[in-house]
């Protein structure tokens, strides 16, 4: 494969290639985009977005815009990470300004680095547009906050894909003065609370799913770690966060966002 791409990108090597914006898209709700997203939105030649991208936002691109879906999901790959490098640095050198648009942040778990080191490797410019990352957005919109002076004095940020190569050190995360935020964690979740009770986080230790942050399906449900463990909370809806910590007690307290199925319901049982 490396071959392939050294050919492709030496067949543009005489052109001089346009401008790259990898832009942060937020969780979901078209008024989170920064300013500088939307002009980079607008002035696009061609966009590669994710599949956690809004409909909203897709709506906000000019009909004559080229739109390429290059996003990943659970299962489901329409492309490999270095086909994606590859089409970014092909289109650069084809196209005056290409934005690659990921559901929120490039640099939190979007593999922005990725994208950047192999566009400075085919001499292609680029620059980074920061977006509200998922976990922000979503606690925010549930009405969570990841820090709080009587809760949870900090806040860490994993991803349940790490599980398939068991890098984490899982005493690093029992402290009960601690909010944990998991990215892709749905699928094992279990294992994810298993292994946290194991290292010693309380069984009774609050959490919350926030399934399709900032839109107007989002949905919140609370649970325990021992109800995850134990295999009682399934069929959350997609996109979704599991947020660990007594700081996901105070939802139901400071809840204000009015989506469609808005409120945080105790979820003892299976999710249906």
């Amino acid at each position: 494969m490396a071959q392939q791409d050294d050919i492709v990108t030496l067949a543009y090597a005489k052109a001089i290639p346009g401008l790259v914006s990898l832009v942060g898209a937020g969780p979901g709700d078209a008024d989170l985009l920064t300013v500088k997203a939307l002009k980079c939105l607008q002035q696009a030649d061609c966009i590669l977005y994710d599949a956690l991208v809004s409909e909203d936002i897709l709506a906000l691109i000019p009909a004559a815009t080229e739109q390429i879906l290059v996003g990943k999901r659970a299962g489901c790959h329409s492309a490999t990470q270095s086909e994606i490098n590859q089409l970014l640095i092909t289109k650069a050198f084809t196209r005056r300004h290409v934005v690659r648009l990921k559901g929120g942040d490039p640099f939190i778990f979007g593999r922005g680095g990725e994208e950047c080191l192999s566009l400075k490797a085919a001499g292609v410019r680029y620059q980074v547009v920061p977006g509200i990352t998922a976990a922000s957005g979503a606690a925010a919109y549930a009405g969570i906050p990841l820090t709080h002076r009587a809760l949870a004095r900090s806040v860490s940020f994993i991803t349940g894909h790490s599980l398939d190569d068991d890098a984490l050190d899982w005493q690093e995360y029992r402290s009960a003065q601690m909010t944990l935020v998991i990215y892709m964690g749905v699928e094992k979740a279990a294992v994810i609370a298993q292994r946290l009770i194991a290292a010693g986080r309380s069984a009774q230790t609050a959490a919350a799913f926030v399934a399709n942050a900032s839109r107007a399906n989002q949905s919140v449900h609370a649970c325990s770690l021992a109800d995850i463990a134990a295999g009682k909370i399934s069929n959350i809806p997609t996109p979704a966060l599991l947020i660990v910590g007594d700081v996901t007690q105070l939802a139901s307290e400071i809840t204000w966002f009015e989506g469609r199925n808005q409120g945080c319901t105790k979820s003892n049982q299976q999710v249906n």
